[in-house]
């Protein structure tokens, strides 16, 4: 008799244990409450607002992986990856999975075609191989069919410049005026293939006013210097990919914090603009599709205006969130 008290009293101990186990379990699993804003374009910085965050682990736009960072047990700060779609946003955690209440709204600037595959700026936020010794700097260009006239749509480059930030100070690895190289890609898809014609350019001055550009020089009230421009609505099925005249420049041998492009660029209506750079095993080594080169992000897209821009570029923070 006292054998089965004493195995009943263990059975409904371990009963109990389990119950309250479940019980903390379930009070311990994940909840999104809310998340802020509800759409956004690509990239875009999303709150996460819930209870039992902190043991996060990944975080999901529909099946797609999500950058993000922990900044409480109640709050998650993610950016919208590339080419995602309309989704809920989902929180993994050792205790289980939460999903967002509502999905999260894709709505990209209707100005950039559908065909683009970056259509907002982004970071990479996996960081280069600590062999890659040199960087690069591109921007692409093209046409928009869609407006009137793009038949004549240009881009005008009058300078890129590659400045890299070396324990605290920027160090120029290019700085080019009034030329580049590049070819024409295909555009459908979106550099569908590496073969490439080459890049049919022509050449004038570019003039802007002092009121327009604070880097003139404090006599004068004007500028005129050699562009290079890009004829792009000659070619829209093409992408007008280009990079720096200058060879490809060595990193410091030092601490890299990261890297700024700038271009100052006038872009005619019908036509639209986004720079960007990447890291490179060596200065000399070619592209290949073994790695050779690792894509540090690109910029938000620059579009028309009759003023000259300057359209920038930086990895330097990682990550915006």
């Amino acid at each position: 008799m006292g054998k089965r008290k004493a195995i009943a009293a263990m059975a409904f101990g371990t009963l109990i244990a389990t119950l309250f186990a479940v019980a903390i379990a379930q009070t311990s699993r994940p909840e999104i409450l809310r998340i802020s804003p509800p759409s956004g374009p690509e990239g875009s910085r999303v709150e996460i607002t819930g209870k039992n965050l902190q043991e996060a682990s990944a975080v999901f736009l529909g099946a797609t992986s999500s950058t993000f960072t922990l900044v409480s047990s109640e709050q998650i700060i993610t950016l919208i990856p590339h080419k995602s779609i309309t989704s809920t946003i989902t929180v993994v955690t050792p205790r289980g999975r939460a999903a967002s209440p509502s999905a999260f709204v894709v709505a990209n600037d209707p100005r950039v075609p559908d065909e683009v595959s970056y259509k907002a700026g982004y970071v990479n936020p996996i960081p280069p191989p600590r062999d890659f010794k040199s960087a690069l700097l591109w921007g692409i260009a093209i046409a928009d069919i869609r407006v009137p006239g793009y038949e004549s749509a240009k881009v005008e480059i009058a300078s890129t410049k590659l400045t890299c930030r070396v324990d605290g100070t920027d160090v120029i690895l290019n700085d080019d005026g009034g030329n580049a190289r590049g070819g024409l890609y295909r555009r459908v898809p979106w550099f569908g293939t590496d073969q490439h014609d080459p890049m049919p350019v022509t050449y004038a001055k570019a003039v802007w006013e002092r009121a327009s550009d604070p880097v003139l020089p404090r006599s004068g009230s004007s500028r005129s210097d050699q562009a290079v421009i890009l004829p792009v609505g000659q070619r829209p099925d093409r992408v007008w990919h280009f990079w720096s005249p200058s060879p490809r420049a060595a990193l410091p041998s030092s601490n890299l914090e990261g890297c700024t492009v700038k271009a100052r660029v006038k872009i005619s209506p019908g036509a639209l603009l986004q720079m960007g750079m990447d890291y490179w095993r060596t200065p000399t080594v070619a592209y290949a599709s073994g790695g050779n080169n690792h894509e540090a992000g690109a910029s938000n897209w620059y579009f028309p205006s009759d003023q000259w821009q300057e359209a920038t570029f930086t990895d330097i923070g990682g990550p915006q969130f």
